[in-house]
């Protein structure tokens, strides 16, 4: 099988971004980025994806966390959708009840080539560490427009941590992808739609 690999470069007048993704990876990650908090939800995305993750980034970070954030999310959307080629092979739904101590959240992923984003997340605090918390959907947004894929995070419980909540859903967020972008060893030359592409 073909390495999935991508190697992303963004650079704007309010941030740059070089990133490298191997989606059939060792759950490694390597970098230093601020948010800081960000970049431990990173960390946790890498190990739980699978995926080898390697970002460095600087932007303007004494105006605000938001240009960081957004243009993280796109360069991981960009990156991902690289990687994932044509997608023959790939098992293209993935979904996870994940529980972090009190917390309870779902999340679902189609991997098929449309955009589409529902989220019921609903910060108590205005922060985590250095993280705005109202980026975190917005985070994930960025990166399912540049994917083009379905992301839905649902919470059965949000519980009464924030931090929690938050590493719920990029927890959640890693086992879906993780088990959305698997190879179906029956079936490596197939697209998976009736459409024959995605």
């Amino acid at each position: 099988m073909k390495p999935r690999v991508a190697v992303v470069q963004r650079k704007t007048s309010e941030t740059e971004i070089r990133l490298e993704l191997t989606l059939d990876g060792n759950g490694k990650f390597q970098g230093l980025i601020q948010p800081g908090f960000l970049q431990h939800m990173l960390e946790l995305l890498a190990a739980h994806a699978g995926w080898d993750l390697s970002v460095q980034g600087s932007g303007d970070l004494h105006v605000d966390d938001h240009h960081m954030t957004e243009d993280l999310g796109i360069a991981i959307g960009r990156a991902l959708g690289e990687a994932l080629g044509d997608k023959k092979g790939i098992e293209r739904y993935g979904s996870t009840l994940l529980p972090m101590d009190e917390v309870l959240v779902a999340v679902a992923v189609d991997l098929g080539g449309r955009f589409a984003f529902n989220c019921d997340y609903r910060p108590e605090r205005e922060t985590v560490g250095d993280l705005s918390t109202e980026l975190v959907p917005h985070f994930f947004r960025s990166l399912a427009a540049e994917a083009r894929i379905n992301l839905h995070f649902r919470f059965l419980y949000p519980g009464e941590n924030e931090h929690h909540r938050v590493e719920a859903m990029f927890k959640g967020f890693a086992r879906s992808i993780r088990a959305a972008a698997r190879i179906d060893s029956r079936q490596t030359e197939t697209v998976p739609s009736t459409k024959g592409v995605l």
